[in-house]
């Protein structure tokens, strides 16, 4: 298959900031090249491309990026450097970062520099990272489209008139055309597979609690939403996911994890057994084209030694969607709620945040332990579906990239979408499972659009879900990301 090509996003053959961070981490230990001729490598590109896409927000001044690369040089000479150490990154613009300013794509916070920042941030850092700035993001994190009124929208790797997909996008995008090699993300509701999808590229949403969360108020709560690497090889996703996963104190429901996921994949998986969901025996409305990618996709595990059988569940599907509804509304929704009930930041509040804040404030106690009782029968069965299968398989989104213009979609495959996340359903089965889900692509329709598929695997089974992904790596016929390599 062809690729696309994008006529903004042009970079030259053997070009530094398209290798693999694996590749570039290992060249800068063995000192082939310095952390300051790797990072102003990466400003020039953005400096090139990123007024085209606009997909780093709130950049550091390059002289201060680049005392840091002295810096890191220095951690290098004395071999006591970190597993990210001179790898330039910008941080979701959702996390807090020390010192960097932390606007949540919404006015009431476009000047807000925090004096904490998250525990994975925190990890990046330790691990040597040099963070150049942020990524853009929705207003909160609210919707598969990335767009705010603190920095504009930000375009789709492949076609500029297209979304990027969220809420992730900023730092889909800036992967895809080269602009960072690594990049962190989060996913509530398919905010780290959408976008990966929307831009050829993996997108990874770990069990919950892998990657501690925090510092939050809310420390024993849902972990619906969690955080996450993205990248353009699954390798250079496993050395993130080291960095960011393991427990921490201040986050009582992290855990450990398996730990060693770079190390993991030197083993690829060669068989499997997976479930493929489709559109949920016709709940789901799903744009033509879709499925047939997916299915294609497919075909190519079955290169891989894995084996495909197609499965419905049973059970309630829209059940399980209010479930994700309703506990969205108790979490996201009760965060809000403190925004719209201040008359003076009310009105910045864009339509979607409002409605979840009004969502929340109708909820009862009842309703919320309903919702938590549907979630716990899906988890459940899920546990019975993961004896007979190694990964179950939906599509990454239900619609392909559509225009920028265009906030979300008001109907789908000609039913109406009653909600600005509706359209997102297909990613609720992963969340409210808990399981780690990596987005894959699967390639691009008639029109050049680019489209993935979810590889879900059992609660806590990340490796076995990246190993599957490594293999399936191995047989893509065309190259990942939007830049020719």
């Amino acid at each position: 298959m062809q690729r696309p090509e994008t006529q903004h996003c042009i970079s030259p053959a053997g070009d530094i900031c398209g290798r693999p961070a694996v590749e570039l981490a290992g060249m800068l230990r063995r000192r082939e090249i310095s952390a300051k001729e790797l990072v102003s490598a990466f400003l020039d590109r953005i400096e090139a491309v990123n007024p085209l896409v606009n997909a780093i927000v709130s950049l550091r001044e390059r002289a201060d990026i680049l005392r840091d690369a002295d810096a890191a040089d220095a951690t290098l000479a004395s071999n006591n450097a970190g597993p990210l150490c001179g790898l330039p990154i910008a941080i979701k613009d959702l996390a807090l970062t020390i010192g960097l300013r932390t606007t949540f794509g919404s006015p009431i916070f476009a000047d807000f520099v925090p004096k904490e920042e998250e525990f994975f941030v925190e990890r990046i850092r330790k691990a040597g990272a040099i963070i150049i700035g942020k990524t853009n993001t929705p207003e909160f994190g609210l919707g598969s489209n990335t767009y705010n009124p603190v920095f504009g929208a930000t375009c789709n790797a492949f076609d500029p008139k297209l979304v990027a997909g969220g809420s992730s996008g900023g730092a889909a995008v800036a992967l895809a055309l080269d602009m960072v090699p690594i990049a962190d993300g989060s996913d509530f509701g398919g905010s780290l597979r959408n976008p990966a999808a929307y831009n050829n590229i993996f997108g990874f949403r770990p069990s919950q609690g892998l990657v501690p969360g925090g510092p939050a108020p809310e420390i024993f709560h849902a972990q619906m939403g969690v955080d996450g690497p993205m990248s353009r090889t699954v390798r250079d996703m496993a050395l993130l996911l080291d960095v960011q996963a393991g427990h921490h104190p201040a986050a009582p429901l992290s855990y450990a994890g398996e730990g060693g996921f770079l190390a993991g994949l030197d083993e690829p998986a060669r068989s499997g057994r997976i479930g493929w969901l489709g559109d949920l025996g016709g709940h789901l409305p799903v744009e033509d084209g879709i499925l047939s990618l997916c299915e294609a996709g497919l075909a190519r595990f079955a290169e891989a030694g894995f084996t495909v059988e197609s499965l419905l569940p049973d059970f309630d599907f829209e059940a399980l969607w209010q479930a994700f509804v309703t506990l969205r509304q108790a979490t996201s929704g009760c965060a809000l709620k403190q925004h719209a009930d201040d008359p003076q930041k009310r009105d910045l509040l864009k339509p979607e945040a409002a409605w979840e804040a009004e969502g929340a404030a109708a909820l009862t106690a009842s309703r919320i332990h309903a919702a938590a009782t549907v979630r716990s029968a899906w988890h459940r069965l899920l546990l019975t579906l993961f004896e007979r299968f190694d990964l179950l398989v939906l599509p990454t989104a239900q619609a392909f990239p559509f225009g920028i213009e265009t906030h979300w979609p008001q109907e789908v495959a000609g039913r109406t979408m009653d909600s600005y996340h509706r359209w997102m359903q297909v990613s609720a089965p992963a969340t409210l499972g808990g399981c780690p889900a990596l987005n894959v692509p699967v390639g691009f329709d008639e029109k050049g659009r680019p489209m993935g598929m979810q590889l879900i695997g059992p609660p806590r089974g990340d490796l076995a879900v990246l190993r599957a992904a490594a293999a399936y790596e191995a047989v893509l016929p065309w190259p990942i990301g939007a830049s020719p390599r």
